[in-house]
């Protein structure tokens, strides 16, 4: 069985994504790491070289920014990626530059994997999600974060990244999916404020147009983490990779929110849920097998 890994990254440095810690987490998982750097202001492609493995294969990228539709660059960049993988691949692991998979889940990746490699009606694997949001001792418990995304799929040429590189689709259909008992960790919403204000100012710009973007600027400008409907306490272990990150950077995060302000439809659905453990209207982009 040949895994082959695959991510894109741009201005790592500068927005404080965790890639050094996202390709680490791949390495035990993956025969070959493709990291497709995008053009940057900032030393992005030497960060990616000071890793140092054997494994990862570095290529170069110019982003398409006149794609500013629902985030579509970061689909173009994605099947960019994939198509540099080694063609004898038999899976291929999909990673984004602020997701770290749980190392705690390891040996239940490889064993799905294999047990489901001869299968060919399993399309890709399945990983739940936990957003940390704020530093690292919260969790984001809100509705609109996905519980579960696709992250291994076939190496296939029909299998293609959706919309903005969110998880993927076969021929314009959802993939066929088994479960395979790993866990990604999102640090996307884990970055000093100030940092996080500049990302989003940026990242507008993928998905908006100027005129959209300045009617927004002072929403952006004051964005404030305590805008939260709902959040969890983190009483587990963060992957082994992100401890110094975490023990460098864990600012004080004190959330400040009202739970009835979210509305008595949210707060009934929130009730639902937690008494079920079932999300009503919950968007799934996979088929479930």
């Amino acid at each position: 069985m040949f895994v082959s890994g695959f991510t894109i990254v741009r201005n790592a440095i500068k927005y404080d994504y965790p890639v050094v810690e996202s390709i680490q987490s791949l390495l035990p998982l993956c025969d070959e790491i493709i990291v497709l750097v995008g053009q940057s202001s900032d030393d992005t492609l030497q960060l990616i070289q000071s890793i140092g493995s054997a494994k990862i294969k570095i290529h170069t990228s110019i982003w398409d920014d006149s794609l500013r539709e629902g985030g579509r660059v970061l689909a173009e960049e994605t099947d960019k990626a994939k198509k540099l993988i080694n063609p004898k691949a038999d899976w291929c692991f999909y990673i984004q530059a602020d997701e770290v998979v749980n190392d705690e889940g390891i040996e239940l990746i490889k064993q799905s994997m294999h047990h489901h490699l001869e299968n060919k009606q399993v399309e890709g694997l399945l990983f739940s999600y936990k957003h940390f949001f704020g530093n690292f001792n919260y969790v984001a418990n809100s509705r609109g974060y996905y519980r579960h995304e696709i992250r291994i799929i076939r190496n296939n040429p029909s299998i293609h990244s959706y919309k903005d590189a969110q998880g993927f689709r076969i021929n314009g259909h959802k993939l066929k999916v088994k479960k395979c008992g790993g866990e990604i960790f999102h640090y996307g919403w884990v970055r000093h404020p100030e940092i996080m204000k500049e990302k989003i100012k940026d990242f507008h710009q993928l998905w908006h147009t100027d005129e959209w973007i300045k009617a927004q600027e002072k929403l952006i400008n004051d964005f404030d983490y305590s805008d939260i409907d709902a959040l969890l306490i983190f009483e587990g272990k963060h992957p082994n990779c992100m401890q110094e990150r975490i023990r460098v950077k864990n600012w004080e995060f004190i959330p400040n929110y009202n739970g009835h302000a979210i509305g008595f439809k949210n707060r009934l659905l929130y009730w639902f849920e937690e008494k079920t453990s079932y999300r009503l209207g919950e968007y799934k982009n996979y088929q479930l097998i």
